[in-house]
């Protein structure tokens, strides 16, 4: 049977040219989802009140962390499926779909439940006030309602990606941010319905987003095959996509409990101030990491395709573009953050000059490593592109908590606001470090002189079990 024209492109299109086609979608959708998240805020902040929109900034951390557990079925079977149809197992690749779906639809009615039991304390933990908890727990109780679709249609999203189809992914995240930012006017000034308006706007986006999603594969459209027989769980593959998903979820769950670490020593050693000049710092830089993540996106299905195809020289070509341009684009954003980082400040605030000099010298510590960042985290999902997914989790794990926590609350016992900004680069320049020594004796062992044909497993590995390429 000839391969699928998606297939045939992963294995035969050049790799800049591919990356470019996997590229533009993948930016697009991360931007469009951000821009969907800013304009919820502005709807909020104008059509109900300031303390509405403060209700809404509890909600965010909780987002990420259900968003966490949907990158942890999703880019975990979209790893294996990649795998999969390079090693030409679309039965397999069909199996980990099925089974995908299952996991994603009962995380997402398990968390439902599990929302609904504990809402009010979980708001009061994160943060939710005596005024502010009523328009949290209107928000949240409406978005529980929502998550097995969110869950489904964003695990199962990245599946269209792996196989082949980023500009199917990317029409996806258009329609359901595109409709989400049609509806919230509608029914948060519209129908009157404050919070809960703009939080029903969002589940109604998130069930077409997974209907749209469902409904491609089993289009002809579809490399891989959604069907009832492949949605019986299999104990296997289940633990075969948690192992590499778990990385990316660990990292987002460490992500929301560092930050909120570093708010509260930023409130107790430098005040309100240092928290407003984080906030200012993390928007500055926020597009530069998203351009990077985009390129992680668009590498993700190359990489472990030919990985799975054996192609080697392919892999190591494409993971050495991506260190590339993300390592210019990182160096790139250093420079204007070390040169101007007034005028970047400026953007967001010009009146205040305490939280300008806050700004400006957060900045330019947070920044200081910065031209490693691309490096390291492009080496990381490496790993996790080719399934090797302890590997990933440690190394993932690695600036977030095992280096930066640690400093975080060692360093302003010295040094004090300073301390917290100093340990973000000192975290950088660690993991990328040891990112290097594991990614270079990776590279040693992938030994590419000329690509192994498609179709004869590379003479130097031992035939292997399906599914038992694990892992370190």
């Amino acid at each position: 049977m000839a391969d699928p024209q998606q297939v045939h492109d992963l294995k035969h299109e050049k790799i800049g040219k591919l990356m470019w086609k996997y590229f533009l979608p993948a930016f697009a959708s991360t931007m469009a989802n951000a821009f969907y998240n800013i304009v919820d805020r502005i709807y909020i902040g104008q059509g109900v009140d300031a303390l509405a929109l403060s209700g809404l900034s509890v909600i965010f951390p909780l987002m990420i962390i259900i968003m966490a557990f949907g990158m942890l079925v999703g880019i975990g079977s979209a790893v294996r499926v990649s795998i999969s149809l390079g090693e030409k197992d679309y039965s397999r690749a069909n199996r980990i779909l099925g089974n995908a779906f299952f996991l994603s639809l009962v995380m997402g009615v398990a968390l439902m439940v599990i929302g609904f039991l504990v809402s009010d304390k979980i708001l009061l933990i994160f943060g939710a006030g005596p005024e502010t908890l009523e328009y949290a727990s209107e928000y949240f109780n409406i978005i529980l309602a929502g998550i097995p679709f969110s869950m489904t249609g964003y695990a199962l999203n990245n599946i269209i990606r792996a196989e082949g189809n980023p500009r199917i992914a990317m029409i996806s995240v258009f329609i359901s941010a595109g409709l989400n930012i049609i509806l919230d006017p509608i029914l948060i000034f519209g129908f009157d319905m404050g919070v809960r308006g703009a939080a029903l706007a969002t589940i109604i986006s998130q069930a077409v987003l997974c209907i749209w999603v469902l409904r491609h594969f089993r289009s002809r459209k579809s490399v891989t095959r959604l069907s009832l027989p492949d949605i019986k769980p299999d104990a296997y593959i289940i633990r075969y996509i948690i192992s590499i998903g778990f990385a990316p979820f660990a990292m987002n769950v460490a992500s929301s409990v560092v930050t909120g670490v570093m708010n509260t020593l930023f409130i107790r050693y430098g005040g309100d101030i240092s928290v407003g000049a984080m906030g200012i710092v993390h928007s500055s830089t926020m597009m530069l990491l998203m351009t990077i993540i985009s390129i992680n996106m668009a590498i993700q299905p190359i990489i472990g395709f030919n990985y799975g195809a054996g192609l080697y020289c392919r892999v190591k070509e494409a993971v050495m573009k991506a260190i590339k341009y993300a390592t210019l684009i990182a160096t790139g954003g250093w420079l204007i953050c070390m040169l101007i980082p007034g005028a970047v400040i400026s953007i967001f605030n010009s009146d205040s000059i305490e939280l300008r000099e806050a700004g400006v010298l957060g900045l330019r510590i947070y920044c200081a490593a910065l031209p490693v960042i691309g490096y390291q985290i492009i080496t990381s999902n490496y790993f996790q592109a080719i399934g090797k997914a302890r590997l990933a989790a440690f190394l993932s794990l690695l600036r977030q908590i095992i280096v930066l926590l640690p400093l975080i609350i060692i360093l302003p016992r010295f040094w004090g606001v300073e301390g917290v900004w100093i340990a973000n680069p000192i975290s950088d320049l660690v993991a990328a470090v040891i990112s290097y020594f594991f990614f270079r004796r990776e590279m040693r062992k992938l030994n590419c002189q000329v690509d192994t044909p498609v179709d004869v497993p590379p003479p130097e590995l031992p035939p292997e079990p399906p599914m038992a390429r694990e892992i370190y």
